[in-house]
């Protein structure tokens, strides 16, 4: 049997105590499968005195994770620190330097430094591996990056963020606003005490970017993504929705377009019928188009110390199974300096179906200029719906539902532009995207 893979923990919270769990009661199958053991013979965190549920035994402690990553008698340095910068890239890096394998669970630190990060783990011939960043416990990392050989991706999509799609899925099942299914999903520590970077699209973001340059062999752009979360969407939404056969989900989408690549992260109506609508509370769920395979999805536990650690131990038993000599392929799927830059598409050119929801005045005159203002943009109407909303301040208002059939981002934002330039509006006018989904 080969020699004992040695494994060092930087970062012992939620996911990093599970992982040294992991790893302490599967021992015996994971030795059994990998061909040796895995042992953790390093830990790093700020805190040495809480409980974490788990006995480091004869772990060495660093209280600084680069000296960890420097000096410590490891083959892999597990990041679960988390963070673009600080210790996180310090670390990272310094493991890297080092010629250890590199196991992380860090989106972040990926979206905004990954293509660097592979360049020096390609140069050293270690692994860098990162299946628990993207979609927690679904194995999309290794499916893009192994088990697609000679596929050429079209579009990636899906629901990458567990907290969105609670929210999203507890407003439609129960009529809550979005503020209330909020606050229940910070109390049940789905969501953060400032939820800002989950339900504005900021996490799924840096997850949809990692995926775009496995997708496509491009340089990670997380910078260059449309980016829309789900603080806007309302009840009137939802039921409007529902009543025209859609569900709403906030989805990442990447997709090659003959201008070049688009990313977009945005609240999206898909069929009720289509599977991705039937993902529902804090699942996640990516579909990958591809020429030979056509659709595939995956959909799984998205977050949690158990889903994420799965995922985490499942990237250093690849490295356990691993042999001294053996060409590891590269950390995106093509080598770090082939990487295309990234070209990216036109947001306003994006083609396909919308749904807009004007608030107006109930008076004569008002839908004729809405459908003058959609004729005027080319804007063929697929469905309109309206409801009278009854009386507010003295003024009737009514609200007018329309479905189109396929345009184009910029002739819809023009129509509604000019529908408010008219002052037929009372309130806010919402636009959401309709997306084919399988």
């Amino acid at each position: 049997m080969a020699e004992a893979l040695r494994i060092g923990i930087a970062g012992l919270g939620t996911v990093g105590a599970s992982v040294a769990r992991v790893l302490r009661d599967k021992a015996a199958e994971l030795t059994r499968q990998c061909g040796r053991e895995i042992v953790v013979t390093a830990v790093s965190a700020r805190d040495r005195s809480r409980d974490r549920g788990v006995d480091f035994g004869g772990a060495k402690w660093f209280d600084d994770p680069v000296e960890m990553a420097e000096k410590a008698d490891i083959d892999v340095f597990v990041e679960l620190i988390g963070g673009d910068e600080g210790a996180a890239r310090a670390c990272v890096r310094a493991a890297l330097d080092a010629g250890r394998h590199v196991v992380t669970a860090n989106k972040a630190l990926l979206a905004k430094h990954g293509v660097t990060l592979a360049e020096v783990a390609e140069k050293k011939g270690v692994l860098l591996n990162y299946e628990a960043a993207v979609a927690g416990g679904i194995p999309v990392i290794k499916t893009m990056r192994e088990a697609m050989a000679g596929n050429s991706v079209n579009r990636v999509f899906g629901i990458l963020n567990g907290t969105c799609n609670y929210i999203l899925t507890r407003m439609e099942a129960e009529g809550l606003t979005f503020e209330a299914c909020l606050a229940d999903a910070q109390r049940l520590g789905y969501a953060e005490a400032d939820p800002t970077f989950d339900i504005e699209g900021n996490d799924t973001a840096h997850k949809l970017a990692i995926l775009t340059s496995l997708a496509f062999g491009t340089k990670i752009a997380a910078d260059a993504i449309y980016l829309e979360g789900i603080s806007n969407i309302t009840q009137a939404d939802i039921r409007a929705a529902g009543e025209l056969g859609y569900r709403i989900k906030l989805l990442g989408v990447a997709q090659r377009t003959e201008s070049g690549i688009e990313q977009r992260v945005h609240p999206t109506m898909v069929p009720t019928a289509s599977v991705i609508a039937q993902v529902h509370g804090v699942t996640n769920a990516v579909a990958i188009e591809t020429d030979i395979l056509g659709e595939l999805l995956l959909s799984g536990p998205g977050a949690g110390g158990n889903a994420t650690a799965s995922a985490v131990v499942g990237d250093i038993a690849d490295i356990a199974k691993s042999r001294p000599g053996f060409q590891h392929g590269p950390v995106f799927g093509y080598p770090a300096k082939e990487l295309k830059p990234y070209k990216k598409a036109q947001m306003r050119s994006h083609a396909g179906g919308y749904f807009i929801r004007l608030t107006v005045h109930d008076r004569i005159g008002v839908f004729a200029a809405i459908a003058k203002r959609m004729a005027d943009n080319d804007i063929s109407l697929e469905s309109i719906v309206q409801h009278a909303n009854g009386t507010e301040g003295g003024v009737a208002q009514k609200t007018v539902i329309l479905v189109t059939h396929e345009t184009t981002e910029a002739a819809v934002r023009k129509a509604v532009d000019g529908v408010t330039k008219d002052g037929h509006l009372t309130d806010k006018p919402q636009v959401i995207r309709i997306e084919r989904a399988g």
